[in-house]
């Protein structure tokens, strides 16, 4: 009678703890929670004017009230969005390094390129300064975006931070103006407009899987405010 009565209490425990848990990791993923203490406040990037910033709904936003800027936004669903569209922008990005990107046929010859062929065959041809920029701003600096927002954004669906959370959000911060995809794209296209004359052009699964890349991107970033990112990790305890 004793062992089913200890039982029947650890069971009860268990159960309650895992309903604890689920609990948490609902309101992780649909409220902002803001750090204890306050006020808290808000400063326009435009005009310097001092706001008090009270949570808002989800799906709102806090306009300035003398310039009427956005100060800051409740994204919906923001770290589910955060991190499916990074993960999806991980995928994308094995597929744009290793499938062809365009192939170009011309007097009898056939030329595949993949985007880490280019930035190196840019290189080998005398233009390091152009393919070393190629490489860091198309390959280098998604990634890092891309995985930070993954290792820092995926902990905080369930309440957690991850080690050195702090530290790699800044270094997003740092890396996000450097993330140029879509300048590349569009000097792509402007470049195959000319090429067009001269041979014939096929876009491989590289140059649709690195279009689909740009826009996964812009929508990870766009999804969660920064605001709310830095305010997630100092309730989630992060060092």
């Amino acid at each position: 009678m004793w062992y089913r009565r200890f039982g029947a209490v650890d069971t009860t425990s268990r159960s309650n703890e895992i309903t604890r848990k689920k609990l948490r990791t609902r309101l992780s993923i649909l409220s902002w929670p803001k750090p204890k203490g306050g006020p808290h406040h808000a400063v326009c990037h435009f005009c310097d004017t001092l706001h008090v910033a009270e949570p808002i709904p989800e799906g709102s936003r806090v306009d300035c009230i003398c310039c009427g800027a956005t100060l800051f936004q409740n994204r919906s669903a923001s770290l589910v969005r955060v991190t499916a569209f990074s993960v999806t922008a991980l995928f994308l990005m094995l597929v744009v390094h290793s499938a062809p990107f365009i192939s170009m046929d011309a007097g009898g010859m056939r030329t595949v390129l993949t985007l880490p062929g280019a930035a190196k065959a840019l290189i080998d041809d005398g233009s390091l300064i152009v393919g070393c920029g190629v490489a860091l701003f198309t390959i280098v600096t998604p990634l890092i975006l891309s995985g930070g927002l993954v290792y820092v954004c995926g902990p905080l669906l369930f309440g957690k931070s991850a080690p050195g959370a702090k530290m790699v959000t800044r270094w997003m911060s740092r890396t996000e103006p450097w993330n140029m995809i879509e300048v590349f794209l569009l000097g792509v296209l402007v470049s195959l407009l000319k090429l067009g004359h001269l041979a014939e052009l096929h876009f491989g699964v590289g140059f649709w899987a690195f279009a689909a890349l740009m826009f996964c991107m812009a929508a990870a970033v766009a999804a969660i405010d920064k605001r709310e990112l830095w305010d997630r990790l100092e309730v989630a305890g992060a060092p």
